[in-house]
């Protein structure tokens, strides 16, 4: 009989009440899908997942990590507040050592909403990763916060809220800014002065598979976390690089996601992306779920995959290793970087690209 090495939670809120539109790619189908797929497998039934239910999150849960204007009432809905809440539920779970760790499955998704949130922006009104880590850092006093951003999109809301926190350690991977949405997240995008290097940006080009993003997690993000040391790891685990995602171009799938998932070891992983509703995310929610807990995924495959289709071009993987060695430099160098960035008080200018 199956049963989990690592005690892990889950939370699932598919949104029924929300949606952009019937047909939009943001739709509680996104959810649906995955959670048949998971109690098709008896997932739930396996000694050691537990589900727990979402809460609403408050007005004074958002405020710690955002402003909403013209307030939080005018840019929310209920849904909104139960997708936090859920990722509250799965913190209370994991610092409470209930469970090893935890995914948040809910939407909407969070993690191109701002400091300053006007409402819908790429999907998102509220961060849902923000609102957890000041929710955690506020109950727990926890003070060294590791996320890891492996959604297709910049998350350029998360690495705008802690830009000038060092104790906040914001990586994303993300598929090239140049050619998608928001149009940022480039290897220079560092922090401000004072957290510098703290705000690492990984641009991947069209075409990334598999190989390329593990290449990066052993090769940049493991080195980094080992030296940051934080007492908690994070994920924000967008599944829109996968080979199917109607809105992006990258060669990812769910075997590398469980691998990715593995090497990472997050205690909180939260549901960002991932809009290929059939072909993808059941697989993919399967194989992290599967990661976290520690149970052999190797048998969840893609109906279509196709290994050979989706091998990656020599001069990707020429590109890759370049960009990772950048952003190792930038990293070595964050103390001197921040040394060289002006006296207090002294005004600093940031150029911004809009997309």
């Amino acid at each position: 009989m199956l049963k989990a090495m690592h005690k892990t939670g889950l939370v699932f809120f598919p949104a029924f009440d929300w949606a952009i539109d019937p047909t939009h790619p943001e739709r509680e189908e996104r959810l649906l899908y995955t959670q048949d797929q998971v109690t098709e497998e008896g997932v739930f039934d396996i000694p050691g997942i537990i589900e727990y239910k979402p809460v609403l999150a408050t007005a004074e849960d958002i405020r710690r990590a955002q402003f909403c204007v013209p307030d939080e009432t005018s840019i929310t809905t209920e849904s909104h507040l139960i997708s936090a809440g859920g990722a509250k539920v799965i913190a209370d779970a994991v610092m409470g050592r209930e469970v090893k760790n935890g995914f948040a499955l809910v939407r909407p998704p969070g993690h191109h909403s701002m400091r300053v949130s006007h409402g819908g922006r790429g999907f998102c009104h509220i961060n849902i990763e923000a609102i957890m880590v000041e929710y955690i850092r506020t109950r727990y006093k926890v003070k060294r916060i590791a996320i890891i951003d492996t959604d297709c999109h910049h998350g350029d809301g998360t690495d705008n809220i802690f830009w000038h926190d060092p104790d906040v350690l914001f990586i994303s991977l993300h598929q090239d800014g140049r050619t998608m949405f928001p149009g940022t997240g480039f290897p220079g995008e560092l922090g401000g002065p004072n957290a510098k290097g703290s705000n690492l940006n990984i641009p991947l080009p069209p075409g990334t598979s598999t190989e390329g993003y593990l290449y990066v997690i052993n090769n940049c993000v493991l080195p980094v976390l080992d030296e940051f040391k934080p007492d908690l790891v994070i994920n924000s685990a967008g599944q829109d690089n996968h080979y199917t995602d109607p809105l992006t171009n990258m060669n990812f799938c769910a075997q590398g996601y469980a691998q990715l998932t593995t090497l990472l070891k997050p205690d909180i992983a939260v549901l960002e992306g991932g809009y290929a509703i059939e072909g993808a995310l059941p697989y993919v929610n399967l194989g992290i779920i599967l990661g976290m807990a520690g149970i052999d995924y190797t048998g969840v495959v893609e109906p279509d995959y196709n290994p050979e289709k989706l091998k990656q071009a020599v001069s990707l993987t020429d590109k890759i290793k370049k960009t990772t060695d950048q952003i190792n430099t930038y990293w070595s160098k964050r103390q001197q970087m921040r040394d060289a960035a002006g006296p207090p008080g002294e005004i600093q200018v940031r150029h911004k690209e809009i997309f």
